[in-house]
């Protein structure tokens, strides 16, 4: 334990009386604060950096730059990269297959179907539209992770095709898959696919 100095001038050896705050004159602690302000300003500063951190997440947000291969290229969606982080109804192998949505309905009222079910997805974002083709940009609640949403409606074979693939990253844990099906279930439940 430290020994308390002792002032060596009659002038420092007065204390200036703490402020409401717990503080006394000169920015030092009162150790005789009631701990439950003490706590209160620690709280305080804690909430203040949550608060901070929060603002500050859009400005750093996972978006990456798009990619330059979406569209439709020889009739196709762009195939998938070699990382697990896609799915694709072109995809052949395991990894990045999935089904292609099944035409219950008309190919025209089936598209229209499947564009307002897009763009019904939570923070989900049309950037192209055109008579066949979609594509939408879907963020991640939390770090702002963009994937790439990409629909192509093929009326002779009676199905739409579907890609979904991360931007970023490796692995996507499995949620371009699940936001696949997510969007068949929707339109199965309207009776557009089967």
């Amino acid at each position: 334990m430290r020994a308390e100095r002792r002032p060596t001038h009659p002038a420092r050896a007065k204390v200036a009386p703490a402020t409401a705050d717990g503080l006394r004159s000169g920015g030092r602690r009162d150790p005789e604060a009631p701990p439950r302000r003490r706590r209160a300003r620690r709280r305080s500063r804690r909430a203040l950096a949550a608060c901070l951190v929060l603002l500050s997440m859009p400005l750093f947000s996972c978006a990456g730059k798009r990619p330059a291969n979406l569209g439709v290229h020889a009739g196709g969606l762009a195939p998938c990269p070699s990382t697990p982080n896609c799915v694709s109804s072109d995809a052949t192998d395991e990894g990045h297959a999935i089904d292609a949505l099944a035409l219950a309905a008309e190919p025209g009222v089936a598209w229209t179907a499947a564009r307002d079910a897009v763009a019904a997805l939570p923070r989900t974002t049309v950037v192209t539209q055109s008579e066949g083709y979609l594509h939408a940009e879907c963020a991640s609640a939390l770090f702002g992770f963009v994937d790439d949403l990409e629909l192509q409606l093929r009326p002779d074979d009676g199905i739409i095709a579907v890609r979904s693939a991360s931007r970023l990253g490796r692995s996507d844990l499995g949620v371009n898959r699940k936001r696949v099906e997510g969007l068949r279930e929707t339109l199965r439940a309207e009776g557009i696919v089967r």
